[in-house]
């Protein structure tokens, strides 16, 4: 069975710029970066691999609702400087990089899901919670900081919801981190509470009678912003990507 080792370059790099001291030392988060990829290599024997990066251009997220991360600290000045010899550096060693027209998310979900319908397995390396929502047995997420799985049981217990509903939470909620609304006045524990009670959307808004009038009036009128929360935090499975597998054959 191939096994996919796709890495999201950018999560792992701010990650490890974020342990060293500012202004970072270009040659030492160099040497880092590339130790982190040697180990994920040894420990995964993967048969290919490829390092995803975020794009410049204005992701269709941020297109359908402007406010979309809004506020979100921009890259460090000195990890920007050195990002592109980083790239650079890793490409000579060998290893495949593919670079994202904006967000890598959708890129990785897409080569994921891909090589899982060809019979494939993919190890996901990213912090990136969003990643859990694609519930696949031959798809998996790598913490490289725990050293461990991405520890998808903590994040149940903490959103308190099955990941199986991790799209309905974010239509209901939000999600602070990446500035997606939800709907106003409903909280992670209401949004929990109602999805352990309903299920999901469609069977929620099917039930609003036998709510309390004044949730039932906060849910009717946010319906349309939990449908856009839902688009947004969904990630995108089926991007027409330019590329085939054995470009990062091993």
């Amino acid at each position: 069975m191939n096994t996919f080792l796709i890495i999201d370059g950018m999560n792992l790099t701010r990650r490890l710029h974020a342990t060293m001291g500012a202004p970072v030392d270009g040659a030492q988060l160099q040497q880092r970066l590339e130790q982190a990829c040697d180990k994920l290599k040894r420990l995964h024997q993967p048969s290919h691999l490829v390092i995803v990066w975020d794009g410049d251009n204005l992701s269709w997220r941020k297109q359908l609702y402007p406010d979309y991360k809004k506020g979100r600290k921009p890259m460090p000045e000195d990890l920007a400087a050195v990002l592109p010899r980083l790239k650079q550096a890793l490409t000579e060693l060998g290893w495949h990089g593919l670079q994202a027209d904006s967000e890598a998310d959708d890129v990785i979900a897409t080569l994921a899901a891909k090589l899982v319908a060809h019979q494939g397995q993919a190890m996901i390396v990213s912090t990136d919670k969003g990643f859990a929502q694609l519930q696949h047995s031959n798809i998996h997420q790598w913490d490289y900081f725990a050293k461990a799985p991405f520890d998808h049981a903590a994040l149940q217990t903490k959103l308190g919801v099955d990941l199986s509903q991790l799209l309905d939470f974010f239509a209901l909620a939000g999600d602070s981190g990446n500035k997606i609304p939800g709907i106003a006045g409903i909280g992670g524990k209401t949004a929990a509470g109602l999805l352990n009670q309903y299920h999901d959307l469609a069977n929620l808004y099917q039930h609003l009678d036998q709510l309390n009038d004044k949730l039932a009036a906060k849910l009717g009128a946010g319906k349309d912003m939990a449908r856009l929360s839902y688009k947004l935090a969904k990630l995108n499975q089926e991007l027409p990507l330019q590329v085939s597998l054995r470009q990062y054959r091993c």
